[in-house]
């Protein structure tokens, strides 16, 4: 899993609890996980179709830095599943996890689900380029 983006947690992310409020928190994630789906399939004409399982572990407070962790579990015709992990970045707890997220390219005229052409070895020799590229590989 690569940790691609943060957040600081800001006094308006919060709940009454003064914790990172847990639909903030999905919202950040379907953000982060549709830029991450966008940037694999090199298309911006995603919707999020599905998201599964969602464990909330621990809490993240005003002033925490959080990263979120993405990796892609599956490449479909039309579309792509991925999973996200949200921790602290200063004391890599988990925050929250979310599975199956499921997004679809669609046409952007019609809507309707359309093939990317992508296969899960051609996103994983694409993400080692990326790598490459960015000095991010030994």
């Amino acid at each position: 899993m690569r940790f691609l983006s943060r957040r600081l947690v800001m006094p308006n992310d919060l709940n009454y609890a003064n914790a990172l409020f847990g639909g903030r928190a999905l919202e950040w994630i379907d953000e982060e996980a549709a830029i991450y789906a966008i940037c694999q399939l090199e298309t911006n004409h995603l919707v999020t179709k599905h998201i599964g399982e969602i464990s909330f572990e621990s809490p993240a407070l005003q002033g925490d830095v959080v990263e979120f962790g993405l990796a892609t579990k599956a490449v479909g015709r039309t579309s792509i599943t991925v999973s996200c992990l949200v921790r602290n970045k200063a004391t890599k707890k988990t925050i929250c996890f979310a599975d199956d997220i499921v997004f679809v390219r669609v046409d952007p005229e019609t809507k309707k689900p359309m093939p990317h052409g992508k296969s899960m070895k051609e996103l994983e020799s694409q993400t080692r380029e990326e790598l490459k590229t960015l000095n991010m590989l030994e």
